[in-house]
C-alpha cells in the first residue's frame, strides 16, 4: 500500500531531530511520500534542504498568516526564489485565520493575495489555510486566484455546505485525524459529499493525532494510516482501494511522479 502525507512539518523541533526514525514508521506504516510543508521564508528553506535529503519528500514553500505581519517586500522575493526550487511542488501554506488573529486580517488578505500571484507565476497549486475565515479566503481566491489552476483547502473542518462550495469552484479538499474525532460529526459530513478524485490525507503533524492514538502528543506520518482507515469506512471502501485511490488525486494534484 502507498500513501502520501501531502501536509506535514517535519522541520518543526518536535520532529526534526529523530526525522529518519519518523521516516521509518511511516514507511512501515505505508505512508511512503511526504510534503513538507513552509510556515515562513526560514522554514520553507529548511524544508527544501529536508526534501532533497529524501527521494519521496517534497516541499511547499509559502507564509502561514500567523506571520503575515512579518512579510515583506523582500519576502515576497525571497519566496519567489524558493518556489523554482525542483522540489517545491506548491506554494503554501497560505491563507487566513482569524481564530487566533496573530497577525491583523489586512496582512494576511495582503500576503495570501500575493502568494497567489507567486502561485500563478511558477504555475504551482496552493495550499489554503483557513480557519474561520471562510467566506473572506473565498474572496481572494475569487479575486486574486483566477489565474491559480490548483487549489487545496488543506485540514478541512467546514460543513457539508462549505464543502460543496469549494468542490464546485474545482478545488480539492484535504483531510487530517480532526475527522476521527467524536466532535468532528461536521465535517464526517463533509466527507461523504467529496469524491475521491478531489480528496486528499494529511496529518498536519505534530499536531491533531487521530483517533486512537488522540493521546499521542506528537503526530507523525505514521499515525496516517488511521484516518486513512477511518475514512475508507466512511466512504464503504477496502482499505487498499482507497489508498490507491487518494494516492493517485494526490500525485496529480502536486504534479508527482507516478
Amino acid at each position: 500500500m502507498e500513501l502520501i502525507d501531502t501536509h506535514c512539518h517535519l522541520t518543526f523541533d518536535e520532529l526534526a531531530a529523530d526525522v529518519e526514525a519518523v521516516l521509518a514508521r511511516s514507511e512501515e506504516a505505508g505512508v511512503t511520500g511526504w510534503i513538507t510543508v513552509g510556515t515562513d521564508t526560514q522554514q520553507s528553506r529548511k524544508a527544501i534542504e529536508l526534501a532533497n535529503e529524501f527521494e519521496n519528500m517534497y516541499a511547499a514553500v509559502g507564509i502561514h498568516p500567523h506571520d503575515a505581519k512579518d512579510a515583506t517586500a523582500e519576502t515576497m522575493v525571497e519566496l519567489k526564489e524558493l518556489a523554482q526550487n525542483e522540489k517545491v511542488v506548491a506554494i503554501g501554506e497560505t491563507g487566513l485565520d482569524f481564530h487566533y488573529n496573530y497577525s491583523p486580517h489586512q496582512d494576511q488578505k495582503r500576503v495570501f493575495a500575493a502568494q497567489l500571484k507567486v502561485a500563478e507565476e511558477f504555475n504551482l497549486p496552493v495550499i489554503v489555510h483557513c480557519r474561520e475565515a471562510f467566506d473572506e479566503t473565498m474572496e481572494i481566491l475569487e479575486q486574486s486566484g483566477s489565474g491559480v489552476k490548483r487549489v487545496v483547502f488543506h485540514c478541512f473542518s467546514g460543513s457539508a455546505q462549505q464543502a460543496k462550495i469549494v468542490l464546485d469552484k474545482g478545488f480539492h479538499i484535504s483531510f487530517t485525524g480532526v475527522v476521527t474525532f467524536k466532535n468532528a460529526e461536521k465535517t464526517r459530513d463533509a466527507v461523504k459529499i467529496v469524491p475521491l478524485d478531489s480528496l486528499m490525507l494529511e496529518t498536519d503533524c505534530p499536531y491533531m493525532s487521530p483517533e486512537p492514538m488522540r493521546k499521542q502528543k506528537i503526530n507523525e506520518p505514521a499515525l496516517m494510516i488511521h484516518t486513512a482507515a477511518f475514512l475508507a469506512e466512511l466512504k464503504g471502501m477496502d482499505l487498499a482501494d482507497f489508498a490507491e485511490v487518494v494516492t493517485a488525486t494526490s500525485k496529480a494534484f502536486f504534479s508527482l511522479p507516478s
